[in-house]
């Protein structure tokens, strides 16, 4: 397998800067996962790294090999696409084995390899199928097995979930994540799907408009955001966001308040702050907790979602603005009823507000 890496790297069509400077490393073994909105540049930078767009300028690295000018074929990398891209007219055994018949590699070879993937994919009892005869999970373990059999350096993934039910998505997921173990390759998975992301990777990149916003692993992004982009976009549901004015510093911490929040001492660690100041506090649905007595959040509540194991309320604040609880537990909250919550200070997050 292959390490990557990527120095300054950015891609222009025309005056329309796409890629603006990107630095990532991506380890031997690793799965990365380029997570962020639609039209960020994910897509476009997988395909940078496959040769399938020319790169403006930077440099990319595979192994010890600069790719910039390479082609596709001489890159050591399969691409799984999130269209799946298989022949109708072919058996399963004949898609899967197609870049082996393209490289002219002998009967025994291609059946030997074809074997191997079958085994991998637990799909041997599908070989004699076309693909008019398949599920859309089959389809795209047809495309994973395609890829599988060229022995690449780097598999790259587009999105390749997006077309599956919500079930056959977590299996699908399931199972990229055992093939990455059984396989111990250097995996790069672009998708939008935050909760793809977080299960699948051992580092995230974060994307948006073309630029990096903060690179590390799951739990580290979750805990500890760079700015307010990454801290909305990791977590479901979305972290909330509260508008409040900085009453007193002291070293670390800071002591904010609000209509509806009444003063609490949080960690400062993305100031300084000053008094007087307007800064936003976040703070992650599954922290709130219903007060048992006088909450530091008022409100009253909008909203209830039982799921069974947890129970999402919105709660409407004394300054009008919504705010999300994942309670876990199965509870009912009537219509307008009192909505004051509380949270541990220590899991709270105070960010400048972004122009």
């Amino acid at each position: 397998m292959a390490r990557i890496s990527l120095k300054d790297v950015k891609k222009c069509y025309g005056n329309a800067h796409v890629i603006k400077g990107v630095d990532i490393e991506v380890e031997d073994g690793e799965f990365c996962v380029f997570v962020g909105p639609s039209g960020c540049g994910k897509s476009t930078l997988l395909r940078m790294i496959a040769g399938l767009e020319d790169i403006t300028s930077g440099q990319m690295t595979i192994g010890d090999k600069v790719v910039n000018e390479l082609p596709p074929a001489e890159r050591g990398v399969a691409m799984v696409f999130q269209s799946y891209a298989i022949f109708p007219h072919m058996t399963v055994r004949e898609n899967v084995a197609f870049g082996l018949t393209i490289a002219g590699a002998s009967k025994a070879e291609k059946d030997a390899k074809v074997a191997e993937a079958a085994r991998i994919l637990q799909m041997e009892h599908l070989l004699d199928r076309r693909p008019s005869q398949l599920s859309g999970g089959q389809r795209q373990r047809v495309a994973i097995g395609r890829a599988i059999v060229r022995k690449p350096q780097v598999f790259l993934f587009d999105e390749p979930l997006s077309n599956l039910d919500a079930a056959l998505r977590m299996d699908m997921r399931m199972e990229i994540g055992k093939l990455h173990n059984q396989l111990g390759a250097t995996m790069i998975y672009v998708t939008h799907d935050q909760v793809e992301a977080m299960t699948l990777a051992d580092k995230i990149v974060v994307l948006k408009d073309g630029k990096v916003m903060q690179i590390g692993a799951p739990m580290e992004l979750y805990h500890n955001p760079a700015n307010l982009f990454v801290a909305g976009f990791l977590g479901a549901p979305s972290m909330n966001f509260i508008d409040v004015t900085v009453q007193a510093v002291n070293g670390t911490k800071a002591l904010v308040s609000n209509a509806a929040l009444d003063p609490v001492e949080v960690s400062a660690a993305r100031g300084p702050f000053t008094v007087g100041e307007k800064a936003i506090l976040g703070l992650r649905p599954q922290y709130l907790s219903v007060a048992e007595g006088a909450g530091r959040l008022h409100g009253a509540v909008a909203l209830t979602e039982r799921l069974g194991a947890e129970t999402v309320v919105e709660v409407t604040l004394k300054d009008g603005k919504p705010l999300i609880a994942a309670l876990s537990q199965d509870r009912v909250f009537p219509l307008g009823a009192a909505g004051d919550l509380d949270f541990d200070p220590a899991t709270a997050h105070l960010f400048r507000p972004e122009v």
